[in-house]
């Protein structure tokens, strides 16, 4: 993660190697990224290139799949419009895709509360059926008795928290929802502060697809808790409108788990250690106390 680091200088022989027509284009650095390491190439290119070992098989997949989907949703997105392929300079795919602009919302968080509507029109378009070969995900869009395993670790990370009870009442209460039985639907799969932009408090761009997958749209609903402001949950599924009891409250189930792996790569950040993001935590804190506030 950002132990691994590229410097501009590969990228630059990497462009002129394959697409020279961008080589001399201005290439700046860019903080932050999980799987891909980024830089702003010119005013409207990025340049992402894997740095995990899962990472060219999430690129694979945001390469293949993005630009099917991304005409219909109404928020601009990361569309790859140029493919790099493995070569002696480096061994595996990287992309050069549109620049979306904004701030990452771990840094300027989502303020507005029209925002809800914003967020469920860019869902209500994605949560369509997807075909039969669209990717499936081990850990994103399945039941959650699938994922719950680990569940109590990392409740740990918040013991002293004094909403700890209600954290593990609302997974409780997910896991007793009934499973989704509708037919798989797309799904971004990652819908966290980082993986979002913001503009003025508005959001303004949705990035990182490389968990792009089918299946039950709880996983993607989570999001109006992790990334919406107080008061703007109930303004998101009136607008989104397809969404049943038992699916809301798997959504919330999924909601508590992505705050504690926020809180968790949080506190990593705050320690110091190796792939931590500091800005993580507070974020993680704040969809944990939007989700509760909704018992």
């Amino acid at each position: 993660m950002d132990e691994v680091r590229f410097e501009q200088d590969l990228v630059r022989a990497m462009l002129r190697d394959q697409h020279p027509d961008l080589a001399d284009l201005e290439l700046r650095d860019v903080e932050g990224g999980w799987d891909n390491q980024q830089w702003r190439l010119g005013p409207e290119l990025a340049v992402r290139l894997p740095r995990t070992e899962r990472a060219p098989a999430l690129l694979r997949t945001e390469q293949k799949w993005l630009p099917v989907l991304a005409d219909r949703l109404p928020l601009p997105t990361p569309i790859p419009v140029r493919i790099g392929e493995p070569s002696p300079l480096f061994e595996h795919t990287w992309t050069i895709a549109r620049w979306v602009h904004g701030d990452p919302a771990d840094h300027a968080p989502v303020a507005r509360l029209d925002a809800a509507e914003a967020l469920a029109n860019f869902l209500g378009a994605l949560h369509v059926p997807a075909p039969a070969d669209a990717p499936v995900n081990p850990t994103r869009g399945i039941p959650l008795a699938e994922v719950g395993d680990g569940v109590e670790t990392w409740v740990e990370v918040i013991a002293d928290h004094p909403e700890i009870e209600g954290a593990r009442e609302v997974w409780r209460r997910a896991l007793a929802a009934p499973a989704w039985r509708g037919v798989p639907l797309w799904l971004h799969g990652d819908l966290h502060p980082a993986n979002v932009t913001v503009r003025e408090g508005m959001l303004a761009g949705v990035i990182d697809f490389g968990e792009l997958c089918a299946g039950d749209p709880a996983t993607d609903l989570s999001a109006a808790w992790i990334l919406l402001p107080a008061g703007a949950t109930g303004r998101f599924f009136d607008a989104y409108g397809e969404a049943d009891e038992a699916t809301i409250a798997r959504a919330r189930g999924w909601a508590v788990l992505r705050a504690l792996g926020l809180i968790h790569v949080g506190q990593n950040g705050r320690r110091g250690l190796p792939g931590g993001k500091p800005t993580w935590e507070p974020a993680g804190y704040a969809t944990l106390e939007r989700v509760l506030a909704a018992n």
